[in-house]
């Protein structure tokens, strides 16, 4: 409890605005309105509690938080405290990430999200599951998906609406759902079958001023998964938004940021953390506001009723993921841009499953920390969710330098709107020194493999997962392998009792 409180006085961050914010209408005479925003971004169907990753003075620390059953309590002790005066928003990656919810294709998240009383949410990774059963799952919400840039190819037709008008507090409410626009872009192609994404970009200023002069709305606000720096660069560029609630990049922001005159929020990953910002409206103008960002930690009383919706959800499960595959002497997690002790296990497993020279893996930013000890079936589902087949192809020095130019401008691109990936591609068996701040294409400067430095005209064989790993266009003699990522690591950690994955400098900054 000593915890909660402690967290809760650290996160909270006080802004009262005064200034001119977006509106149409004069300060008039009529009272302020209040009404409170709850979002929910990247929590990845973790169920119930998990560790979490903390920056600490000496390195990081852990400590257990989340759970829906936590944050449904949160979210009616919020909804009571303002008489109801609350919009409990969800920006997506809500429906993949762990065992559970990728067995049952999403189902497992159902009624879990139903009974959260979410007014709307938009998507990124649900799209693992394939257009048709995004649509399947939208279908059985009792609330709105969003998405104003997500299109059939075939007839140019929006696949779900772009926004929707809602009253609470006395307030219209235009809500605007802005998927993430590199699911047909960087990730598999069954992801975007028959559908294309666009960023949003041209299609918000004609939303905002239909939301402004047709429907009369007191509010414009923005649930979106285009990603942090995606969302700033748009809102600089498109007036008349009030409030973003921003997801995919997994920001803890301790304080709102000013996108122009935008409120922006982002509320961390995996369920750990909620954003509430509470504003105060008056003649269709925020004229005052207050964030803070709830960590749900262990020491909140779970909502009971959402407590039983888990357990149920969970339960045909639970045995397959309680099972011990291994041990872990480095507390392995996700948390870190250029290199993370999670990714290093696994580029160890697929190096030692194929017999392989070095090993890509994917920049992915989900993956709840596991503690040194005991690693079950369950935590290595939750590091490689969708499971993928073990790859293998030739690679030459000039296509590895290519494929990491690439990476890193998909990362660090100067410009927001070609940020288009995680972290850093993971490299196992390679140290790769670069310069982050140099232009696209001049950021690798040295590559050094088994002890020597890496040759242009060479062929190396390399391991990977999915083709987000090794794109299709680098490489020759691709095989995808009988053998499953799970299964490579189950295989790795039966010989290495316990693991071990430090940190090895596989990409140096210089």
């Amino acid at each position: 409890m000593r915890r909660l409180s402690v967290c809760l006085v650290l996160s909270a961050v006080l802004v009262v605005f005064a200034q001119d914010l977006p509106g149409q209408v004069a300060m008039g005479t009529s009272p302020a309105l209040r009404l409170t925003f709850l979002q929910m971004n990247d929590s990845h169907a973790y169920f119930d509690l998990h560790e979490e990753w903390f920056p600490g003075p000496a390195g990081p620390v852990y400590h257990k938080a989340g759970g829906y059953a936590r944050v449904a309590a949160i979210a009616k002790q919020i909804r009571k405290e303002t008489g109801g005066r609350m919009m409990f928003c969800d920006c997506g990656d809500t429906f993949y990430g762990t065992y559970p919810a990728q067995k049952s294709r999403g189902q497992a998240m159902v009624g879990v999200l139903n009974a959260l009383g979410l007014e709307a949410m938009t998507l990124h990774w649900e799209f693992a599951f394939g257009p048709k059963r995004v649509r399947e799952l939208a279908s059985e919400l009792n609330f709105l998906v969003l998405a104003m840039n997500i299109y059939e190819k075939d007839t140019g037709k929006l696949v779900f609406k772009p926004y929707v008008v809602k009253e609470c507090a006395g307030l219209k409410i235009g809500l605007i759902g802005a998927a993430s626009n590199i699911v047909d872009k960087t990730m598999p192609p069954a992801f975007s079958e028959g559908l294309r994404f666009t960023l949003g970009r041209e299609e918000l200023p004609g939303i905002v001023k239909d939301l402004r002069e047709k429907e009369k709305v007191d509010l414009v606000v923005l649930i979106s998964h285009l990603g942090f720096p995606q969302d700033m660069k748009m809102l600089s560029e498109v007036p008349g938004v009030d409030v973003c609630l921003s997801g995919h990049t997994h920001n803890r922001l301790y304080g709102p940021v000013m996108a122009g005159k935008t409120i922006v929020i982002q509320s961390g990953c995996h369920g750990s953390f909620l954003g509430r910002l509470d504003v105060e409206v008056k003649d269709r103008r925020v004229v005052g506001f207050t964030h803070k960002l709830i960590e749900v930690a262990a020491g909140v009383a779970p909502d009971l009723e959402m407590d039983a919706v888990v357990k149920a959800a969970v339960a045909p499960y639970e045995k397959e993921m309680s099972e011990v595959v291994g041990e872990t002497a480095t507390a392995l997690n996700r948390n870190t841009c250029l290199e993370a002790t999670m990714d290093n296990l696994l580029l160890d497993a697929l190096r030692e499953a194929t017999g392989a020279e070095i090993a890509f893996g994917n920049g992915w930013r989900y993956g709840a920390p596991v503690l040194p000890g005991k690693i079950t079936f369950n935590d290595l589902n939750n590091m490689v969710p969708i499971d993928p087949a073990v790859s293998t192809c030739r690679l030459t020095g000039k296509e590895i330098v290519a494929m990491l130019e690439e990476n890193l401008e998909h990362t660090f691109a100067g410009d927001a709107y070609d940020q288009m990936g995680g972290y850093v591609k993971r490299c196992g068996g390679m140290t790769v020194h670069v310069k982050v701040e140099n232009p696209a294409g001049t950021r690798v400067q040295k590559i050094f493999i088994g002890g020597s430095e890496l040759q242009p005209e060479r062929v190396y064989f390399a391991a990977f997962i999915t083709e987000q790993g090794v794109p299709a266009k680098y490489g020759r003699e691709r095989k995808h392998l009988d053998v499953r990522a799970v299964d490579a690591l189950k295989a790795y950690l039966a010989k290495h009792r316990p693991a071990k994955a430090e940190l090895v400098g596989s990409v140096v900054v210089e």
